[in-house]
């Protein structure tokens, strides 16, 4: 489950309080997007759709986002995301679902890059974009340089924050409404639980890196095997996020027969492991179960299909957007979710590690 702060209200009568845009675009039969240009002003939208939506906002009484129509019609017409990575998946994704958003409320959407998390380079990078009469900043704090730079922020900022769980569970009370974030550690620990329940002894953790020295997928992780009495190995940290590292650590790992359940940091690193595995003759699921996170496209097409946590980064990127214009109307994210593929199996029998 993700943690967001409240969901504010409009001042009047009690349909202003309620309705959304969403709920705008359902009764005029358009997309929220074209809402979101009415609203704004926009010039492409023909007169008939700006009609029934005029008539639909009249009816149900929504009055939009003070602080969205303000960014919109002021000299600030644009956010800066500010972020470490541009390609990993769950932060491509991620700046996805901000751009769509942002595009919708005809807002520009520009990208500060944090060259990494040394106190020089993110001070550089916050410095660039704390000037509050240039627009509104988003920050993705997925990782150090991230976490750093969002303390960073000057008060006077108009800003709002992605979060790794970590920080999210952490957040000040001033910041709750403005980080929006996914609970790793409910999400690790069901999908430790779930090849616990496969009948593996133990689970083996290979992670990724975090803003801080454990972060909450491994928690979660640790609070499933503590929870069921099973041993608790020692983490394993390859080199960054991707799938050389993971490769470089799974073939040391697998070669002690004992190991039978691995859980990734991510579906790179899980892409490695199932090649350390071919590498060394197991088969997955018989020898190996291995689990994901993320469920970039392409983990129901690996061989076999990667059984993974799915995340909806997207979303998270919309809902950071939504809570920086203060929206009443975010659409809720959904939960993680385990989803279960071909990579995941009943531990093997005695007989069957005799065989490998």
């Amino acid at each position: 489950m993700f943690v967001t702060g409240h969901n504010g209200s409009a001042e009047g009568d009690p349909a202003a309080a309620t309705a959304s845009i969403r709920d705008v675009a359902s009764a005029a039969g358009v997309s929220y997007q074209t809402v979101s240009r009415v609203i704004n002003n926009h010039p492409n939208v023909s007169e008939k759709a700006r009609q029934k939506v005029n008539d639909a906002i009249a009816a149900l009484g929504y009055r939009p986002s003070r602080a969205a129509r303000a960014l919109a019609s002021g000299v600030d017409r644009a956010v800066t995301v500010l972020t470490s990575n541009t390609s990993l998946f769950g932060y491509a994704e991620t700046l996805g679902g901000i751009e769509e958003a942002a595009r919708a409320a005809g807002i520009q959407v520009a990208i500060r890059v944090l060259e990494s998390d040394r106190a020089d380079d993110v001070a550089a990078a916050v410095e660039g974009v704390s000037d509050p009469r240039s627009g509104a900043v988003i920050v993705l704090a997925f990782d150090r340089a991230g976490a750093r730079a969002l303390r960073a922020l000057p008060a006077n900022v108009r800003s709002s924050a992605a979060a790794e769980s970590y920080l999210g569970r952490r957040a000040p009370a001033a910041d709750r409404d403005r980080w929006a974030w996914f609970d790793d550690t409910i999400a690790a620990e069901q999908a430790t639980a779930h090849l616990l329940e496969l009948g593996h002894k133990t689970v083996h953790h290979l992670a990724i890196p975090s803003t801080t020295n454990v972060g909450d997928r491994q928690r979660g992780w640790k609070r499933a095997l503590v929870s069921a009495g099973a041993p608790v190995p020692e983490v394993i940290h390859p080199h960054g996020w991707g799938t050389a590292g993971a490769h470089e650590e799974a073939l040391r790992l697998l070669r002690d027969r004992a190991v039978t359940a691995v859980l990734c940091g991510n579906d790179d690193q899980a892409l490695g492991v199932i090649r350390a595995a071919h590498d060394l003759g197991l088969r997955i699921p018989a020898d190996l179960s291995v689990v994901g996170f993320d469920d970039v496209p392409a983990a129901g097409f690996y061989t076999p299909a990667l059984t993974t946590v799915r995340f909806d980064f997207a979303g998270l990127g919309r809902r950071a957007f939504d809570l920086l214009m203060n929206a009443p109307d975010s659409a809720p994210l959904d939960k993680p979710t385990l989803v279960v593929r071909e990579s995941t199996g009943p531990a093997p029998t005695t007989s069957d590690k005799d065989d490998r």
